[in-house]
């Protein structure tokens, strides 16, 4: 009777492992770029961004059609943009993020001609391989370098502060800050920007010593790495893609640089069809750390009040972006439940004895974050039309002492306070939490907005 029981207890381990796997590989799955959908999306793209696949099946659902408009009120990197485009909708992103903002334009603008692209990039890289050369450095051949007499370019030191330490090493850095003079000399050119952001995939994916896993942190320190070859390749991959679609006509998408809670400013009234999007998640993740690099060197970000200024335009969800003057928690100040989760956090904080800055500020920013969404949804019901249809792909988040934030369900119970229609709640995946030991759901919450 025992061994059989005991044969029963292994079969259901062994089932209960195969569904676990099973699983993880759906999951996955789920979240990854697929090969065939790499065209545009690899210019530059966020780790963590939502797959193309999850666009196309909602714009699927909605029925959206040519002449239609779609939104992505935090676009990031431009994957719902991109995916509209090549279905033929009309686009329009808003994103606060500088660097962001400006990758996603860059990511949209397939008028640039690949030939001439090309071209450009091997003469400035000619003249940064004259520039290096003359100055004892070969970028192909890393062991003939013999620069021990040159004195390596640098960032001044406050541009450094604002980066993790060991971002990027001495001879790595010197060379892309050459490359990156030649380059500023065709700033004026409409190529410009494309050349830049090969240089920014190229920093963070090959130059750098960054890695991502999710959170940004630093990898394996690469002392010396071929600069120009880098960025050439990524430039190539731009060529290749632009030469896929040539005669083929696509409509307009646009990019406003501006925050998401005060939409109304910048669209106009009753032009939006459908919204596909992904704001922030309540995590305590520094949005601002996962485009440092490439935002310093390339001069989006030159000091910490610009930094400062900038985290103003986002959604509160980490407490290194609150500020003594936000008032968005008075969004919902009457929302029992959200009320609740920040008075068990603060309960759990105390229990814990954490005592830091940041931790004190865990209660204020969960009803910042909701209070932030809030006025971004209430902001938007003036530019969305009757009938418009919304997906909001959020996740269920524990970073602040354990305690659990479901955060489609309380988004879905806001948006309807503000008059819009819960058509559902879809699971996108699960996400197993370490520190809860419970099962994280990324949901993907449906709203229609009647008018």
């Amino acid at each position: 009777m025992r061994m059989s029981k005991a044969r029963t207890l292994q079969e259901q381990l062994a089932l209960l492992e195969i569904e676990n796997k099973s699983a993880r590989t759906a999951n996955g799955l789920a979240n990854k770029l697929d090969s065939r959908d790499r065209a545009f999306h690899d210019w530059y793209r966020f780790v963590l961004s939502y797959p193309p696949h999850l666009v196309r099946t909602y714009i699927e659902k909605f029925g959206l059609k040519h002449g239609q408009t779609l939104l992505d009120p935090f676009c990031g990197t431009g994957t719902t943009l991109i995916e509209a485009k090549r279905l033929g909708l009309s686009a329009i992103g808003v994103e606060a993020n500088p660097f962001a903002h400006f990758a996603t334009t860059v990511k949209v603008d397939w008028s640039i001609d690949p030939d001439l692209l090309v071209a450009r990039a091997r003469q400035i890289a000619n003249a940064t391989i004259k520039t290096l050369n003359n100055q004892g450095i070969d970028d192909a051949q890393l062991e003939n370098n013999s620069h021990r007499n040159v004195k390596l370019r640098t960032l001044d030191d406050d541009l450094s502060a604002l980066l993790l330490a060991n971002s990027i090493s001495p001879l790595p850095l010197h060379k892309s800050l050459v490359l990156l003079d030649e380059l500023k000399k065709h700033k004026h050119e409409r190529y410009y920007g494309h050349l830049a952001l090969a240089l920014a995939n190229a920093l963070v994916y090959t130059i750098s010593n960054l890695r991502f896993g999710p959170e940004v942190g630093i990898g394996k320190i690469k002392h010396d790495v071929p600069v120009i070859e880098a960025w050439l390749s990524e430039v190539k991959k731009i060529a290749a893609d632009l030469r896929s679609i040539s005669g083929i006509a696509y409509p307009s998408a646009s990019v406003y640089f501006a925050d998401a809670r005060e939409i109304g400013k910048i669209l106009k009234s009753d032009s939006i069809d459908a919204v596909i999007t992904s704001p922030p998640y309540p995590n305590e993740k520094d949005y601002t750390r996962t485009t440092r690099l490439e935002s310093v060197l390339l001069g989006f970000i030159e000091s910490k009040d610009e930094l400062r200024e900038l985290k103003k335009r986002f959604v509160r969800s980490n407490t290194r972006s609150v500020y003594k003057s936000d008032e968005d928690d008075a969004w919902v100040a009457h929302h029992t439940a959200i009320q609740k989760i920040a008075d068990a956090i603060e309960k759990r904080r105390i229990e814990l004895k954490k005592d830091s800055g940041f931790e004190r500020l865990y209660p204020r920013l969960t009803k910042l974050y909701f209070g932030g969404m809030a006025r971004h949804l209430s902001e938007l019901r003036t530019v969305l039309r009757p009938g418009a249809q919304l997906a909001y792909v959020v996740g269920d988040q524990a970073s602040y002492l354990r305690v659990m934030i479901r955060t489609g369900e309380l988004l879905a119970d806001i948006a309807q306070e503000l008059g819009y229609e819960l058509v559902q709640i879809d699971l996108f995946r699960t996400r197993f939490a370490t520190a809860t030991k419970e099962a994280l759901r990324e949901e993907v919450v449906v709203l229609k907005w009647r008018g």
